[in-house]
């Protein structure tokens, strides 16, 4: 594997690709990148962080200095460094590229890594390609065009399926969003995301521990004996058991898939008669209204109790006596005239008040569109900071799990303004470091707060603000600085044991999604179990001995992989179809997911393997 780039990300992807997947990478990086640090290994304390672990391994890079690749001596299990400039047609070849099965390219420049991806595919017309691109449009026009050039230079198909050639355009804003909206929910950025669903792995305790774990989607694995040396003990974890397994190991914590959702009350959607009104008028002109209306019900029937005539005539004198419309009480009783002069009376406050609605609706109209505002009660929803790339995404993915989301965004022109009125997402505009801004947003009442603005220190001071105003809030902050990032995780831990905190880097969460990229489009993803790792794909059944014509239950093989689902085509959306029963036959046009080990993906797909299963 060649990664070429010029920030973080491209250090995350290389420990990445090494530590989960066991593959052997070549960093390419600019002179000035040598000095950027690596990840760090950071190794789990406890079983329950299964997810939250950092298994990207940066093992030594190693490097002669002058833009040449390590000698042929170097360490195994190290990552080989290069320094080039740019990634012209040299670099690339000094890096192996015509030797490579994937290269990606993720400089911070979209013209930079078009032209490497170019240049590559010239150098290897089966090569993998993956490609950071900000441009969502043309990066569609890039796939297609690179697949093209690779079918006709090997007389391939023309999507590179015949030798998994693919190109995959990704962006950051894409590939982090599905993260940051599952930790906002569950607190854990390891997801999956498949067939329009998030899905995850946790934890199950023993059924000899007084519960009974729910089943799940698919047992994943069984973890190691807790009565074993050192921390996993000496057998290690059972990946992809069988029923006999599962229930001979009884006194084992289970691992199963899940579903990421929602299970709050739901954001009012904003529809009927009394929401519409609130939305034209404010709550101070609501009751001016309203104790207009009382004044003019009490004269009305004051008049019925003092005249004696029918109350509708009554309630249409106090009417005329309100307007000014000229009908005189003269020779008639005091009480009748003490009573037109108060109906006079009211009727002059009352112009102001109907002045006052009537400027109100035209400005709620003309100022705020479709915007809406938080509505009265609401709790348990996510703040948002931020309607930027990132956040955008990030809305866009929250709503689709039906998460109720207030937006906090201080530019009136931002880029995610539109999305938000499109999703009837109520938004509070101001700036979140600026007193009674997150108030506005409820965030009192809130389950957790997603600050994914520009700024770090603007992230960091807003969410400082609602730790101080709401002690147990779960909070998720963008921070581009890994060093920084975990600084702060540490220091609000410390400061809030009982409260979820989790701070991300984009980098951290979008590594994840290139480096499956990086190892074919089949991969969706990747979940660590203790040392070991647990890799999801979609592959279609035909083609494969060991699926096409077999039945679910044939072709399961323990340790190796498991059919979890089948994915079928509704309407052009994907959706995936869970319980399959055991005598389901394969047939060649089925697509499914499955769930295996790095050695039975390999083995499955007709791909080397590492020395590491």
């Amino acid at each position: 594997m060649v990664v070429c780039g010029d920030d973080g990300l491209a250090h995350r992807l290389a420990a990445e690709l090494r530590g989960v997947y066991g593959e052997q990478v070549t960093l390419v990086v600019p002179a000035s990148e040598r000095s950027v640090r690596p990840p760090v290994v950071v190794r789990a304390r406890s079983a329950s962080a299964l997810l939250d672990r950092v298994v990207t391994a940066a093992a030594g890079l190693t490097g002669n200095g002058n833009g040449a690749v390590a000698a042929a001596g170097e360490p195994p299990g190290g990552i080989r460094l290069m320094e080039a400039a740019e990634p012209n047609e040299a670099a690339l070849a000094g890096a192996g590229v015509e030797r490579a099965d994937a290269l990606a390219l993720v400089y911070d420049d979209d013209e930079t890594n078009i032209r490497a991806a170019l240049t590559a595919r010239r150098l290897n017309p089966r090569l993998r390609l993956v490609l950071r691109l900000y441009n969502r449009r043309l990066g569609q026009h890039i796939e297609e065009l690179l697949d093209q050039a690779s079918a006709l230079a090997t007389g391939g198909p023309a999507d590179g399926s015949g030798f998994d050639a693919s190109t995959t355009v990704l962006s950051d804003a894409d590939t982090a969003a599905p993260a940051l909206a599952a930790t906002a929910l569950t607190g854990t950025s390891k997801v999956l995301q498949t067939g329009g669903l998030l899905l995850r792995a946790v934890e199950r305790p023993p059924a000899g521990a007084g519960v009974s774990p729910a089943p799940g989607l698919a047992t994943l694995a069984l973890l190691s004996p807790t009565d074993g040396a050192g921390p996993g003990g000496d057998q290690g974890p059972t990946l992809l058991p069988d029923a006999a397994t599962v229930r001979e190991g009884g006194g084992r914590t289970t691992v199963v898939l899940e579903q990421v959702s929602y299970a709050g009350p739901a954001l009012p959607d904003g529809r009927g008669v009394m929401p519409w009104f609130a939305s034209l008028f404010s709550r101070r002109l609501r009751w001016s209204l309203a104790g207009m209306v009382g004044c003019v019900v009490a004269l009305a029937v004051a008049l019925w109790l003092v005249t004696g005539i029918h109350p509708l005539r009554a309630f249409y004198l106090t009417l005329l006596d309100l307007f000014a419309i000229d009908d005189p009480a003269i020779g008639q009783s005091v009480g009748r005239q003490i009573l037109q002069l108060l109906s006079g009376l009211a009727g002059l406050l009352l112009l102001p008040v109907l002045l006052a609605a009537v400027l109100e609706v035209l400005g709620t109209f003309r100022t705020t569109s479709s915007l809406r505002k938080p509505p009265r009660g609401l709790g348990g929803h996510v703040v948002l900071l931020g309607l930027g790339k990132i956040g955008t995404r990030v809305l866009t993915r929250l709503r689709e799990l039906n998460i109720p989301v207030v937006c906090v965004e201080s530019d009136p022109e931002a880029r995610g303004l539109a999305t938000a009125r499109r999703l009837r997402v109520p938004v509070v505009l101001g700036d979140v470091t600026q007193e009674g801004v997150l108030e506005a947003a409820k965030i009192h009442r809130a389950h957790a707060l997603l600050a994914v603005t520009s700024a770090d220190t603007t992230n960091l001071e807003a969410v400082l603000y609602a730790r101080a105003v709401h002690p147990d809030l779960r909070v998720v902050l963008r921070l581009y600085d890994d060093d920084f990032a975990t600084a702060v995780y540490r220091t609000l831990r410390a400061a809030h044991p009982r409260a979820s905190t989790r701070s991300r880097s984009v980098s951290h969460l979008a590594a994840p999604a290139f480096a499956g990229a990086m190892m074919g489009r089949q991969i969706l993803g990747a979940f660590p179990v203790e040392r070991r790792v647990l890799l999801f794909a979609a592959v279609e059944a035909g083609g494969h001995p060991q699926l096409e014509g077999r039945t679910v239950g044939e072709a399961f093989r323990a340790g190796f992989w498991r059919v979890l689902a089948l994915e079928t085509a509704t309407g052009g959306d994907s959706a995936l179809v869970w319980d399959l029963p055991d005598t389901y036959v394969l047939r060649d046009t089925d697509r499914v997911l499955l769930a295996a080990t790095r050695r039975g993906l390999a083995e499955l797909l007709g791909r080397r393997t590492g020395s590491r299963g």
